[in-house]
């Protein structure tokens, strides 16, 4: 892992391992074992002893790892190459695996830097990413896994550097193909000594740094958490601060999660009492040294963090995609109704769907730009000399879907983009609400006001609606303003209903 300052073969282990081509069916993920992990590490070491030291960028440690590495790969069955780029004049290395299989449309792919810094041998930056996450892709060879999503992994040069090799590995793949990418999980120093237990926050859910990642981060962080939650361990959420390899994959809207013990920073009392260790010492305090050996190791987090990387993929590339039941963005007319009750009270600001005008007061309140294509569903689409010309008064606008019918099995969900957005002079009386309408009513989502500003961005909501299988169900939409002369505003696209 970089520091903050820096921001702006050898012989083959003798792990049994029989490559056969992928299964009809995948098996549940794997106990991955500490001690084939802790082997990769001694051979780390011992290239890097070998060689001056370390393992860093344009010296011989770091191809020599490299080699390691894809040796096994190749003997395993993976598609592998050495992709290589420039740095300061060296030439560095990414090592690129795929597993053949899976959908080339729907790409999961892990990562971790396989270089150190020149100071040391590097084994828990980053040779304890490198070996986890080297250790579960054999053991998708063993098990001969057959995953939904296209399966590829690699291991970044020159990250200590500056984000070198991933960065250069996202510029230069095509605009297509970097589309394909749908998830990256990286690892970056899962073996602190003095351990934590930290995942990135995909959703800002923890309220650190500079917030969420992009869509779809959110739900790689909640499968890594359920892996600790089942073995009892706490986590807490770790900024995407821009230190390590998933930074170029999230400024092109790659969504990306991950793990990490710690680095240079102190660990607290709090955070001692949560997960043991040494308060007020550095959850690595051999970060960037030359005492980053294979004592530099805790084998508890290194374990853990091992199991939750492949249980990580496990689920998230053997998942079953959800079949769409139903969706609507609506870039055509498809049916939906305006006060389907004829109750509705509001007097300007209706619901219609069209092309939507923005309109700012105190920042953004209608939001001129949708989800995707040009039409939304939007309280009042036009602009007007002022922003509350045709923004929701004198009470509810509701507008209702078509009838869809429900699958009678699997797990229903409705998803759909979201935003309610008001002045200060708003109350709690003011909201965008949506309900389910089959042989019940059931509110699935509500989002009140408040007597503060809140500005238009669009947010997503995913909520369970099995309780409905196999109904003829409608979406009923509705937002009020309800608390006097206020200014509201509320849009909704992309809504989709699926069956997992």
């Amino acid at each position: 892992m970089r520091s903050l300052w820096t921001m702006g073969m050898a012989a083959i282990l003798a792990i049994p391992l029989a490559f056969t081509a992928p299964s009809a069916s995948a098996a549940a993920p794997p106990d991955i074992s500490l001690t084939a992990v802790k082997a990769h590490l001694t051979q780390l070491q011992s290239i890097a002893t070998a060689n001056g030291g370390n393992r860093a960028h344009g010296r011989p440690g770091y191809l020599a790892s490299a080699n390691y590495v894809k040796g096994l790969l190749d003997g395993a069955g993976f598609t592998t190459s050495l992709q290589s780029f420039t740095y300061n004049g060296a030439t560095g290395y990414n090592v690129i695996a795929d597993w053949p299989g899976g959908d080339p449309n729907d790409i999961l792919m892990v990562g971790a830097h396989l270089d150190s810094v020149t100071a040391g041998p590097g084994i828990n930056d980053n040779g304890s990413g490198s070996a986890a996450i080297l250790e579960t892709a054999l053991e998708v060879s063993r098990q001969s896994l057959a995953p939904t999503k296209h399966l590829r992994f690699a291991w970044w040069g020159a990250e200590e550097l500056g984000l070198r090799g991933s960065q250069y590995y996202v510029n230069n793949l095509p605009a297509a193909e970097r589309a394909k990418v749908k998830g990256y999980y990286n690892f970056d120093m899962v073996g602190s000594p003095n351990a934590g237990y930290f995942v990135y926050d995909g959703d800002n859910s923890d309220g650190v740094g500079s917030g969420p990642g992009p869509a779809g981060s959110a739900q790689l962080e909640s499968t890594l958490q359920a892996y600790f939650t089942s073995i009892g361990v706490s986590t807490r959420g770790t900024d995407f601060d821009g230190r390590s390899d998933y930074g170029p994959f999230i400024a092109v809207g790659i969504p990306a999660g991950g793990t990490f013990t710690g680095a240079e920073g102190v660990k607290s009392s709090a955070q001692a009492t949560l997960w043991g260790g040494t308060a007020g010492q550095a959850f690595d305090p051999c970060y960037h040294r030359a005492c980053d050996t294979t004592s530099n190791i805790s084998d508890t987090a290194l374990n853990r963090n091992a199991d939750a990387i492949a249980y990580a993929v496990w689920t998230t590339a053997t998942a079953v995609p959800p079949t769409v039941v139903w969706q609507d963005t609506f870039e055509t007319a498809t049916g939906w109704t305006v006060n389907p009750s004829g109750t509705d009270t509001a007097t300007s600001g209706l619901w219609e769907r069209g092309d939507p005008e923005a309109t700012t007061s105190s920042g953004a309140k209608q939001l001129g730009t949708t989800v995707s294509g040009s039409n939304d569903l939007v309280t009042g689409r036009l602009a007007g000399a002022a922003a509350g010309d045709y923004d929701i008064d004198g009470g509810i606008t509701s507008v209702r879907s078509p009838a869809v019918t429900l699958p009678s099995t699997g797990t229903l969900k409705l998803a759909f983009s979201w935003y309610l957005a008001h002045g200060s002079n708003a109350s709690n009386a003011d909201f965008l609400r949506v309900k389910v309408v089959g042989s019940t009513t059931t509110q699935v989502f509500q989002q009140l006001g408040a007597a503060s500003n809140r500005n238009g961005a669009w947010g997503t909501a995913n909520v369970d609606v099995s309780a409905f299988a196999g109904q003829s169900v409608r979406i009923l939409i509705e937002a009020g303003d309800a608390s006097g002369a206020s200014l509201v505003e509320a849009g909704v696209d992309d809504v989709k209903l699926t069956r997992q």
